[in-house]
């Protein structure tokens, strides 16, 4: 199995940042695309950020030029740097990870969620 480990949400005013960090752990053979991905209340889950092990990138619109996605492949850690927050970007953020556990198995996780919130 592999867990995902999120950090880092909170409460923060309209303008500000945050820094979200999710640790993939657990029978890991390789990690490719890691993401981020928010639910606000009443809405389904969306994107907001992906990530490859090569680095190439991918933004939902509503943030573009204001997150930005990294990751370390040594730690299978992502981030996700929230800069100029708007109330719409509150919500629950959930990290996603997608790989191989072993050469032969696939793996798809999800983490808990960690709650951001942006007061107006």
């Amino acid at each position: 199995q592999v867990h995902l480990v999120e950090s880092g949400g909170g409460l923060v005013q309209a303008g500000g940042s945050l820094r979200l960090s999710c640790a993939a752990s657990g029978s890991i053979f390789s990690v490719n695309v890691m993401g981020w991905y928010r639910q606000a209340p009443g809405k389904q889950r969306e994107l907001v950020a992906l990530i490859t092990s090569g680095g190439s990138t991918n933004y939902a619109d509503s943030v573009k030029g204001r997150f930005t996605i990294s990751r370390d492949n040594a730690k299978n850690t992502v981030y996700l740097q929230m800069n100029s927050l708007k109330p719409e970007d509150t919500g629950v953020y959930y990290c996603n990870a997608g790989g191989r556990a072993t050469a032969l198995t696939r793996f798809d996780s999800w983490g808990q969620g960690t709650q951001v919130t942006v007061s107006s």
